[in-house]
């Protein structure tokens, strides 16, 4: 017979439809009103900025961060075009109130050509960061410095730092929901072996992540080579930091849950007089609480939350956002296996459950939205960045999660109608005497009928699996109920991985201050002249140079071009063809192609050049010095 779910009750429907709506109203209102924070280092600035031709050599390069930073005398390098280092290696602190800036000084008389600024930083919340650009003196030179394409935290060490993360989260809410199952819903899942497995594996899965992170930290942030693990120095190094602590403490916690998980499976379990149950069951929700409350807090002193907007509120806020986390997810994961392995559960701990989960699920929601408006800020930000879109995705998730737990609800509330747990107890004795004992098994003294004997053990193992199986399978609300628990496991899932994404992904609008601040550099004012100058080279001889554009008025509409090329030393400098480009990739308009009319040595001119639109446009420049020799330089520049 097919299991129909039942129609959600009324209360429910009621329930479901308040949280949805407070949380669409609190989505709006925090986001509409919102403004941006700073967490997860990036660089916006830099003296030389990217790319610039300086006539003399600076005393110093200086770099601007998003948010504070970690950094050491190697972590700013200044390399000429052999790829030899010319700064002195001395850091030096330039910060100014909430402006982080670092720099090095150079070395004197360093001779022109282009220089190539390599960095690599610790964010402050725990993410390694790096990057590279260039910069000439006097003119740019034919070579430059090569830097490793890989960027810090890639390759097999980042790879297996991003498992070891994973396996941290899944790890935590296996134990500490795995335990808030037992303690809060089901006290009889204390003795059952599947559930004391799900506990037990989320700690030692924690365990090992933790210690695995612990050492490769080192090359993360680093080197980037796997032997680097081992390292003593790097790893006391890694102990000095604030994601080492993080870690240490982790670690130290988890002694504590280790003794939480052996009185909850031992003392706790063999405990049968209610009252002293009663009585230990109290000690271990607040001894538990507080060591899950620590264990998350772990995440939360290191990462996004201790950095940036009201970090005093957030960080308590992510402990609660983790705990919430944990309690739905890795209580749903203990019961599946319930529901699956157990021979059977009541009614009342299901019903518990779904009660316990609605409620985390709400302030998983509060929690999220909070979280949320730290990290994107702005509703453009949320849909025109990764982070952004990440985050709507794992909105979905959470939906599908809610839905899904709905029709759970259901199956719950039908249960509870009709069969109440004395009726099931009885239910599965009597199946139980219904059926025949399997034959025992005998060992002939003789010892030459192992062989058979061990057969016989093994068919009355099966025979004992069946025969649980049966009892679980009768009762086809249990089935169903089984199978929404099932899918919600699936979609939990897949949310984790999204969350553990999340945490290592640029947020929002650190990412548009870091476009704000690039495109602050290149801002045309309204009424005021474009005015770009770039470097090329076209690879022949006396391909070298510079050439200059100005966008009179700068805005939409028609505009004046002019184009100056200027030789290395300054002089005009006529070549055989020069064009411009404009192309706004934002609303895939271009390249709208203009070739200026040449005017006299050096300088080009077009008048009536329309730009259609304001935006943030590429202005592409060729110039040609040969008949095969020609170059492509280009610059952003945000136009209306």
């Amino acid at each position: 017979m097919t299991a129909t779910a039942p129609p959600l009750r009324t209360p429910a429907r009621r329930s479901l439809t308040r949280l949805l709506l407070v949380t669409v109203a609190l989505l709006g209102a925090l986001l509409a009103g919102a403004v941006p924070a700073s967490a997860h280092a990036a660089l916006t600035g830099s003296d030389p900025k990217d790319g610039a031709v300086v006539a003399t050599a600076p005393a110093q390069v200086a770099l601007t961060f998003s948010e504070g930073v970690a950094l050491d005398a190697n972590s700013i390098r200044v390399l000429d075009p052999t790829g030899k280092r010319s700064d002195t290696a001395e850091l030096v602190n330039l910060c100014s109130g909430d402006i982080v800036k670092y720099g090095v000084r150079l070395r004197t008389g360093i001779p022109n050509g282009t220089y190539t600024v390599a960095w690599q930083a610790i964010s402050a919340d725990s993410h390694p960061v790096s990057g590279a650009f260039t910069f000439s003196i006097g003119a740019p030179s034919a070579t430059a410095a090569v830097v490793p394409s890989q960027e810090v935290g890639g390759g097999l060490v980042g790879v297996l730092y991003g498992i070891a993360r994973y396996a941290a989260y899944a790890g935590f809410v296996l134990l500490t929901g795995g335990a808030a199952f037992v303690l809060a819903c089901w006290r009889r899942g204390a003795t059952v072996g599947p559930v004391q497995r799900v506990v037990v594996g989320g700690w030692l899965t924690m365990t090992a992540a933790t210690l695995a992170m612990l050492l490769l930290r080192t090359p993360y942030t680093g080197s980037g080579k796997l032997s680097d693990a081992f390292d003593l120095n790097g790893l006391r190094a890694v102990l000095e930091t604030k994601p080492g602590a993080a870690l240490i403490s982790r670690l130290l916690l988890l002694g504590a849950a280790a003794l939480f998980v052996s009185v909850l499976f031992g003392a706790y379990a063999k405990r049968e007089d209610e009252a002293e149950k009663k009585d230990l069951t109290f000690g271990l929700a607040i001894g538990g609480t507080v060591v899950a409350a620590g264990l998350a807090a772990t995440w939360a002193l290191a990462e996004h939350a201790s950095t940036g907007l009201q970090p005093g509120i957030a960080m308590p806020v992510d402990v609660l956002h983790l705990l919430a986390v944990a309690t739905w997810l890795g209580g749903l994961t203990t019961l599946l296996v319930v529901l699956f392995r157990a021979p059977g559960i009541e009614r009342a701990a299901v019903l518990r459950f779904s009660r316990i989960a609605f409620w985390s699920v709400a302030v998983l929601a509060a929690t999220g939205v909070y979280q949320s408006w730290r990290q994107v800020g702005t509703w453009s930000a949320l849909v025109d960045t990764a982070y952004g879109q990440l985050l709507l995705v794992k909105v979905a998730l959470v939906a599908v999660l809610v839905a899904t737990a709905s029709v759970s609800r259901r199956w719950t509330a039908h249960l509870s109608e009709h069969t109440a747990p004395e009726a099931e107890a009885a239910s599965i004795v009597e199946q139980r005497a219904g059926e025949p004992e399997p034959e025992p098994v005998t060992v002939p003294d003789d010892g030459k009928d192992t062989k058979r004997a061990a057969q016989l053990a093994r068919q009355r193992a099966a025979m004992s699996t069946a025969r649980e199986k049966r009892i679980r399978d009768a009762d086809p609300e249990r089935t169903g109920l089984r199978r929404t628990v099932l899918a919600e496991a699936g979609v939990a899932v897949v949310l984790l991985a999204v969350t553990t994404v999340l945490t290592q992904t640029e947020p929002a609008r650190t990412q548009q201050a870091v476009d704000r601040a690039k495109a602050g550099s290149q801002v045309a004012v309204a009424d005021r002249p474009v005015d770009i100058r770039l470097p090329f080279d076209t690879g022949g001889q006396n391909g070298k140079g510079t050439v200059e554009l100005t966008l009179d008025p700068g805005r939409t509409g028609a505009n004046d071009l002019h184009v100056y090329v200027q030789d290395p030393a300054g002089k005009p400098k006529d070549a055989p063809e020069v064009k411009v480009a404009f192309t706004l990739a934002a609303k895939s308009v271009g390249p709208l192609p203009v070739v200026p009319d040449h005017v006299t040595t050096g300088h080009w001119s077009a008048s009536g050049v329309q730009i259609p639109m304001a935006g943030d446009w590429q202005i592409s420049v060729t110039v040609r010095t040969s008949e095969i020799d020609e170059t492509t330089v280009d610059k952003n520049v945000k136009i209306g």
